[in-house]
């Protein structure tokens, strides 16, 4: 997950896997067909564990100004 401003997105395959563990839309790039999913930063306690819960492992990268 990489913290965008207010929200963590994911990417291509990772997104589309958020997308059907967490029931959110999956979205894309506009311009592009980069698939994309994200959840605002303050949901994070709320859908890590479910990514935990479903077995996948998950890399946190925070912006840094």
């Amino acid at each position: 997950l990489y913290r965008v401003g207010d929200f963590y997105e994911a990417y291509n395959d990772d997104a589309k896997d958020v997308t059907k563990i967490l029931g959110i839309t999956l979205t894309k790039f506009a311009k592009s067909n980069i698939p994309l999913c994200g959840f605002p930063f303050h949901a994070l306690d709320v859908y890590l564990p479910k990514l935990v819960r479903a077995g996948k492992r998950v890399a946190i990268c925070d912006q840094i100004k």
